[in-house]
C-alpha cells in the first residue's frame, strides 16, 4: 500500500477576537466541534479506518493535554488517545506535520490533526521570585534563555521592518490587501459555526491605506508596527485528518509532499519562515516560481514582507484571500489554518497545483509544509 500522506477533510472555526465573541470558550470547546465535523466528514466519505490519534497544536492552553480531552468531548471514543504539540505559533502546522511523518512511516493509518488556541481563556503564568523579588505575572513563556535576546514579537517585527528597510507605507498598503481580499471571500464551505458565529470576527471591509496611516505605532515610539498592519489576538481552532493517498482515493484531498523546520536568529523571529522554505523546496526540488499559492500566517504585515522579499515570492501569491491581519492569529490553530486556507483555496474549481504553508515562530524557529493538488 502506498503510504502518501494527504489532507483531507479541512475545517475551522470561525476566527474570534479575544474577549467577544469566544470570550467563555475553553480551548475544549473549540476544538472538539472541528474534530467532530471532520471525523463526520472522513465517515461520509466512505474511509472506515479507525482514528489512531488526535494530535493538536496548543501554546498557552491550560494543560491537562487538551488534544486528549477534546477528543474525548468530541464522542471519538475513548479508545482514541490524543496528544498536544507546542512549538508556539507554528504548533497546529507541526501537529499536521507529526501526523503526516507517522502516516508515511506505516505506524498510524488515519489522524485527525490541527491546532486550537483560546487567548480569551487562557491563565496567566507566575514565574518564580530570585531572591526576595516577588513573582512576576506574564502572559508568555520565555522564548529563549537569558543569554539570548528574547524580544516580544511586535518588537521584533518593528526591528525587523527597521533593519531590511520596510517603510510604513508598504505595511499598510499590505494590510489593507488583506482586509479587502478576506473581506470579498466566502469562507462558509470550510467553517464549523460555533455559539450562533458563523463568521470571522475581525474581517473589516473598509479599512482602506488611508485608514491605516492614522493608527500610531503599537510597541516602540518610532515603530511601524501598528494595531491595523498587524494581527488581531485571536481566538479558534481547526483540523485535518492525515491519511493515505490509497485509503482516500476518489476524496478531495492535497497531498503532502513535504515539510521542513529551521532555525534562525531569536532576535528576529519574523525572518525564520525564509530558511524553512529554503530548506523545504531544496528537499523536494521545486522552486518558489512553482508555487501557486504561499500561505504565511500574517502576524505582521513587516514579517510578511520580509520573507517575501528574501525569497523573492511575488506578493500577490501570498494570502490571496487575506490572512491573519484580516482575520487574526489564534496562536496554536494558525498553522493548521493555514492548511485549511490552502486546502480549501486548491481544491476550489481551477485552482492551483501546488500550495506552501509556513509561520516564523517566537525564539526564532520557521516551520513549512509543501502540498499538491491531488487530481
Amino acid at each position: 500500500m502506498s503510504r502518501t500522506p494527504v489532507l483531507i477533510a479541512a475545517r475551522r472555526t470561525p476566527i474570534g477576537t479575544a474577549g467577544h465573541g469566544f470570550a467563555d470558550l475553553t480551548v475544549t470547546d473549540l476544538a472538539a466541534p472541528v474534530l467532530r465535523s471532520v471525523h463526520e466528514t472522513v465517515r461520509e466519505s466512505g474511509i472506515d479506518a479507525d482514528v489512531d490519534d488526535v494530535v493538536l497544536g496548543n501554546c498557552l492552553g491550560p494543560g491537562g493535554d487538551p488534544a486528549r480531552v477534546a477528543a474525548l468531548r468530541a464522542g471519538l471514543g475513548v479508545e482514541v488517545p490524543g496528544v498536544t504539540v507546542d512549538r508556539q505559533c507554528g504548533s497546529g502546522l507541526d501537529a499536521v506535520m507529526q501526523a503526516v511523518t507517522r502516516v508515511r512511516a506505516g505506524d498510524d493509518d488515519l489522524l485527525l490533526a490541527g491546532g486550537v488556541e483560546s487567548a480569551s481563556t487562557a491563565p496567566w503564568r507566575f514565574w518564580p521570585p530570585v531572591g526576595d523579588a516577588e513573582p512576576v505575572r506574564y502572559t508568555r513563556a520565555p522564548f529563549a534563555p537569558p543569554e539570548f535576546p528574547d524580544p516580544d514579537m511586535g518588537v521584533a517585527a518593528d526591528d525587523l521592518a527597521r533593519k531590511l528597510g520596510i517603510g510604513r507605507e508598504r505595511q499598510d498598503a499590505y494590510a489593507a490587501r488583506s482586509h479587502a481580499l478576506a473581506a470579498a471571500s466566502d469562507f462558509s464551505a470550510e467553517i464549523v459555526p460555533i455559539g450562533g458565529i458563523e463568521r470571522d470576527q475581525r474581517i473589516r471591509a473598509g479599512m482602506t491605506a488611508e485608514r491605516l496611516a492614522r493608527l500610531r505605532p503599537s510597541f516602540t515610539a518610532d515603530g511601524t508596527s501598528t494595531a491595523g498592519n498587524s494581527c488581531g489576538i485571536s481566538d479558534g481552532a481547526a483540523a485535518l485528518a492525515v491519511t493515505t493517498e490509497e485509503r482516500a482515493a476518489g476524496v478531495p484531498a492535497v497531498r503532502v509532499l513535504g515539510c521542513a523546520v529551521a532555525g534562525a536568529d531569536p532576535a528576529l523571529p519574523g525572518l525564520a519562515p525564509a530558511p524553512a522554505i529554503a530548506k523545504l523546496l531544496r528537499r523536494t526540488g521545486f522552486a518558489i516560481s512553482d508555487l501557486g499559492i504561499v500561505e504565511i500566517t500574517e502576524a505582521f504585515a513587516a514579517v510578511v514582507l520580509a520573507v517575501a522579499d528574501e525569497l523573492g515570492i511575488d506578493e500577490s501569491r501570498i494570502c490571496p484571500q487575506g490572512g491573519a491581519i484580516a482575520m487574526g492569529h489564534p496562536w496554536g490553530a494558525s498553522g493548521a489554518i493555514l492548511l485549511v486556507r490552502l486546502a480549501s483555496q486548491m481544491l476550489a474549481h481551477d485552482g492551483p497545483e501546488l500550495g506552501l504553508a509556513a509561520c516564523a515562530i517566537g525564539g526564532g524557529q520557521g516551520i513549512a509544509m509543501l502540498v499538491e493538488k491531488v487530481a
